[in-house]
């Protein structure tokens, strides 16, 4: 990528990161482009469409959650390092009003849903770990476990006024798991 295109798709890309914090995954991408400076073509040029543009910014968040998921992996209580993580993926989804919703709704071949492959792998290893101990039940599926997961932050985003929903819902799902 030549140096001046580099800058604006970092441009874009923090620009996204804010917009899309203040104002939800829904934001104007017109804004999101007039805030880095450079016209709404050039913005499809880097992303094609919105669920490649929030992608891209969750990526270093969904990177950092991957890390957190491979370090519980060695912490003593299997099921406690997964209430740990999904815990975690709440927060995450939770920076960004919209994106839980997004998220759920997302079809298999957008570049949205390609970043949860690896979400799905991690969460699965955690998950395995915590079944092997007797502490979740067999038959509980990673899939489920982070669709609740959105569900719960979609839920706690649309009750800003009780900040606790979203983990007293986590300590409901762990009890629904053993």
């Amino acid at each position: 990528m030549r140096a001046d295109a580099r800058r604006n798709h970092d441009r874009l890309l923090a620009e996204a990161r804010t917009v899309f914090a203040e104002h939800g995954t829904d934001a104007s991408l017109e804004d999101v482009a007039r805030r880095a400076g450079v016209g709404i073509g050039t913005l499809y040029r880097h992303f094609p469409n919105r669920h490649a543009l929030m992608s891209a910014v969750f990526e270093d968040a969904v990177d950092e959650l991957l890390a957190r998921a491979r370090a519980l992996l060695t912490a003593p209580e299997p099921c406690r390092a997964l209430l740990t993580w999904l815990h975690e993926v709440v927060g995450h989804a939770a920076a960004y009003r919209g994106l839980s919703r997004a998220l759920m709704s997302a079809s298999s071949a957008s570049a949205l849903a390609r970043c949860g492959t690896p979400m799905r792998e991690a969460g699965n290893a955690l998950l395995t770990r915590a079944q092997e101990s007797g502490a979740v039940r067999a038959d509980v599926q990673i899939g489920d476990l982070l669709q609740l997961t959105h569900a719960i932050a979609l839920a706690a985003e649309e009750s800003p006024g009780d900040p606790q929903l979203a983990d007293r819902l986590l300590q409901l799902t762990l009890r629904g798991l053993a």
